[in-house]
C-alpha cells in the first residue's frame, strides 16, 4: 500500500459542527424574523420531510443539479404548505445557508489538522453551496490545498467526480489519499469508488450499515487520525 501523503476531509458533522441544537437556533429565527406560528420542533419535522425528497433527488441516476439553496427552498414551501403558514420559502433557506456559514469547529480540529499539515497535504471535498463552505474554510487556521464543493462541480457525493476533481487537482494518486467523513454512503462509498482509502468519523457511535462499504478505519474525533494514517499507509 502506498503511504499516505493527503488527507481529504467531509466538512460538515467531521471538521465543523453541525449538529440538532445548531438547527433549532436557525428553526427558532426563521420562526421569529418571520412571525410563523409554530415551534422550531413542527417546522423541523414539517421541513425534513422535503430535504429528505431533496437528498434522494439529487444522487438519483440521471438527477438535474439543485443546489441546496434551491433544495432547501423546495423543502421550506412544502412545510408551510403543510402546517398552512404562509412563510417566505426562499428566505428560510437563505438564513440556514447563513447560518451554516458560521458554525464552529470541533474542539479538537484546529490541533489535529495543524499537526496533520506538518507532513501531508490537507483538502476539503464536501457537499456544500459555496456560500456556506468558504466562510468556515477560511476560519480554519491551516491551509487547505484544495476545496471542492458538489455547487462548483453540479454533482453530490458519492459521485466519483468530486473525488477525481480532488486528486487531478492535487496531482496525486488515489492510493496516496485518505479521506474523512461521517456517512457511509457519501463519503465511504464515495471515497472508495477512485480508490482512496476511507476513513469513517463516527462521533455518536452509530452502527454500521452492512448494505454499505465498510471503511479502511473507524475514528471518534480527529485525534484519532495521526495513529490511524500510521497504519493505513
Amino acid at each position: 500500500m502506498s503511504a499516505i501523503t493527503t488527507v481529504i476531509f467531509d466538512m460538515f458533522n467531521t471538521i465543523a459542527q453541525d449538529g440538532t441544537d445548531l438547527w433549532r437556533r436557525t428553526f427558532e429565527a426563521i420562526i421569529e424574523e418571520q412571525q410563523l406560528d409554530t415551534t422550531p420542533e413542527e417546522l423541523r419535522h414539517a421541513w425534513d420531510y422535503g430535504a429528505g425528497n431533496f437528498r434522494d433527488r439529487r444522487t438519483a441516476p440521471g438527477a438535474v443539479f439543485e443546489s441546496y439553496l434551491d433544495g432547501w427552498a423546495h423543502a421550506f414551501a412544502a412545510a408551510f404548505e403543510e402546517l398552512n403558514l404562509k412563510g417566505d420559502a426562499r428566505a428560510a433557506s437563505q438564513k440556514s445557508i447563513d447560518d451554516l456559514g458560521t458554525r464552529p469547529l470541533y474542539p479538537e480540529a484546529v490541533e489535529a489538522l495543524s499537526t496533520l499539515s506538518r507532513t501531508r497535504r490537507l483538502a476539503v471535498i464536501s457537499n456544500a453551496d459555496d456560500a456556506y463552505l468558504n466562510p468556515v474554510v477560511a476560519r480554519i487556521p491551516v491551509r487547505m490545498r484544495a476545496v471542492i464543493s458538489s455547487e462548483a462541480l453540479r454533482c453530490y457525493k458519492p459521485d466519483r467526480r468530486l473525488f477525481d476533481a480532488a486528486v487531478n487537482r492535487l496531482g496525486v494518486h488515489p492510493s496516496e489519499c485518505a479521506y474523512v467523513g461521517d456517512r457511509q454512503f457519501e463519503d465511504v462509498m464515495g471515497s472508495r469508488s477512485v480508490g482512496m482509502s476511507a476513513i469513517w468519523i463516527n462521533r455518536s457511535g452509530a452502527a454500521m450499515d452492512p448494505d454499505l462499504p465498510v471503511p479502511d478505519a473507524e475514528i471518534r474525533d480527529l485525534l484519532d487520525l495521526s495513529t490511524v494514517l500510521a497504519k493505513l499507509g
